[in-house]
């Protein structure tokens, strides 16, 4: 039951992952959550972010931002990155993620998804059958209703552990 929310691949941070073997595997299109994901919540494209997206086109990726905030947000975050985004998502919603998949030019197999949450980024991704990568938070700051997730969250990530650990489920 609880297999939906168990993210593909976990890492520390989106600025450690290895892009250049996601891009060797076959993955063509990135999609980032924000907030907690590339910069802490509510804050503008750090340097950091605009130089991994910067890295990553450079790789070869197509990039998109989905967010669950207003508009006015996402294009802040995005105003020194320039990439494609979608804002009011709706994320676990299907649409979405399907939809910046189609801006991006890619399909929903070579496209992988980055995230902070399990509830709505992982899960959103793991519904069409995209690639979802979970990361650790970036900062401790977070909106009432996020702490109270980050709790179930704790509890998801103990049985994908143990289920990790006795063989139920591989790492891809």
């Amino acid at each position: 039951m609880l297999k939906i929310f168990y993210p593909k691949r976990i890492a520390d941070s989106a600025y450690v992952i290895d892009y250049d073997k996601l891009y060797k595997e076959g993955y063509k299109g990135i999609i980032f959550d924000i907030d907690n994901t590339l910069v802490e919540h509510g804050a503008d494209a750090s340097e950091r972010s605009i130089e991994l997206i910067a890295r990553l086109q450079k790789i070869g990726f197509q990039v998109c931002l989905i967010s669950n905030n207003k508009e006015e947000r996402v294009t802040r975050f995005n105003r020194d990155i320039k990439v494609k985004y979608i804002h009011n998502a709706n994320k676990p919603a299907k649409k979405n993620f399907i939809g910046a998949t189609k801006l991006m030019g890619t399909t929903i197999k070579n496209t992988v998804f980055i995230g902070d949450q399990l509830f709505t980024d992982v899960f959103g991704a793991n519904r069409i059958g995209m690639m979802s990568y979970f990361v650790k938070p970036i900062g401790p700051k977070e909106e009432i209703q996020i702490v109270f997730k980050r709790k179930l969250e704790r509890i998801v990530l103990k049985h994908y552990r143990m289920d990790l650990k006795r063989g139920k489920i591989k790492r891809v």
